[in-house]
């Protein structure tokens, strides 16, 4: 049994009799003779002649067809940033959007204020400070 499987584990060894061979001919058939159960059944016939793959692959013969084997390391490709939430991404397109932005954040600031002073009126407080004031001074002086 040593002889059989070295090391000693047996492991799914299995020992079959020259019976067992006949009945699987008699089942599946030989590529000579058809099956005699399995009506239409044919035996897979073996792709390779020699099935020494490592020894293939090393002849000389396969060697020359070969090409050379391709020793460029690819970087994976970076994401491109969504300019929608990258302002700087956005600014590389459009060079105006940083005007657009900032007029729209001074219409939000101009309609809270607006907003504010309304409902200051009619509930009879005093109207907030309106911090777009200062600024809107600066700008009238920079345009005379």
């Amino acid at each position: 049994l040593l002889k059989l499987a070295p090391g000693g584990h047996v492991g799914r060894f299995c020992i079959w009799t020259e019976a067992a061979f006949k009945k699987l001919d008699s089942i599946y058939g030989t590529w000579r003779k058809a099956s005699e159960a399995k009506k239409s059944w044919n035996l897979p016939m073996p792709k390779m002649a020699n099935t020494d793959l490592s020894k293939l692959l090393k002849s000389e013969e396969i060697r020359k067809v070969l090409r050379a084997p391709n020793r460029k390391v690819v970087k994976a490709a970076k994401t491109k940033p969504n300019p929608l939430k990258n302002i700087k991404a956005m600014l590389k397109l459009n060079p105006y959007a940083a005007v657009t932005k900032k007029n729209a954040e001074l219409l939000a600031a101009k309609n809270i204020a607006a907003k504010a002073a309304i409902i200051a009126k009619k509930t009879g407080k005093p109207v907030p400070v309106n911090k777009m004031a200062k600024r809107n001074a600066k700008a009238k002086k920079s345009k005379k």
